[in-house]
């Protein structure tokens, strides 16, 4: 039962070489995506105020060459003169009506994102703080596997060179057909994987602990543990 739970341990320190890889990736992946996303917003709303002040302009431009347009209705002297100034009044207002549409969109769309970019940059700084943290944490466990691994091993080795060998061959066998569970407590007089239960004599023999009892029907090794057993 203490190679088991050694086995178990060794089993659970393999898969963290797998899984915590894959958790940092995943926390890399969160934090750059959280400070793209700002960053992103920020250069957006830097243009959007760019653009903001140059429609600004344009539209000032327009309205100006608009009233000196106007200025100019008080000189015409023929129809053909003031068709072609009414023309070109009607083209600079048009012109006017598109900036001030675009500027107005802009200016909707800086709010927006002057609104987006306070609770992005929340997140990427609450993303720096703790995915960091966590980092730092899984790198520790990461740089320390291996040791326990070593450690781990030792333990084992310990433990099975006072095993007998056939008995050795019997757990490896079944751990590595059934796996999970290779040495397990009778309960309630069966066992304690399948839950088959087990004659009187096979009970008394583990009661004994002097061999080496085989589940006939899975397999397992089973042991007496009071309380457990009863």
């Amino acid at each position: 039962m203490q190679m088991q739970g050694i086995d178990y341990d060794l089993g659970e320190l393999e898969r963290s070489k797998e899984y915590i890889p894959d958790m940092m990736e995943n926390l890399r992946k969160e934090l750059e995506e959280s400070e793209r996303l700002y960053s992103n917003t920020s250069g957006e709303l830097s243009e959007a105020k760019v653009s903001q002040s140059s429609l600004e302009l344009e539209v000032s431009s327009l309205q100006e060459n608009l009233k000196k347009l106007q200025g100019q209705m008080m000189a015409i002297k023929t129809n053909r003169e003031y068709d072609a100034l009414v023309a070109q009044m009607d083209t600079v207002k048009e012109a006017i009506n598109t900036k001030e549409s675009l500027l107005l969109d802009t200016i909707e769309k800086i709010e927006a994102l002057s609104t987006n970019i306070e609770e992005y940059k929340k997140r990427a700084e609450e993303a720096k703080n703790l995915n960091s943290q966590q980092l730092d944490i899984l790198q520790e466990k990461m740089d320390s596997v291996g040791t326990k691994i070593k450690i781990k091993q030792d333990e084992r080795h310990n433990i099975e060179v006072r095993i007998p060998k056939r008995t050795m061959s019997i757990y490896e066998r079944v751990r590595k057909s059934r796996g999970g569970s290779v040495v397990v407590p009778v309960r309630k007089r069966a066992c304690g994987a399948c839950f088959k239960g087990l004659p009187p004599h096979r009970v008394q023999e583990l009661k004994r602990g002097d061999q080496i009892i085989i589940c006939d029907n899975c397999g397992r090794l089973l042991v007496w543990q009071d309380g457990l057993s009863e």
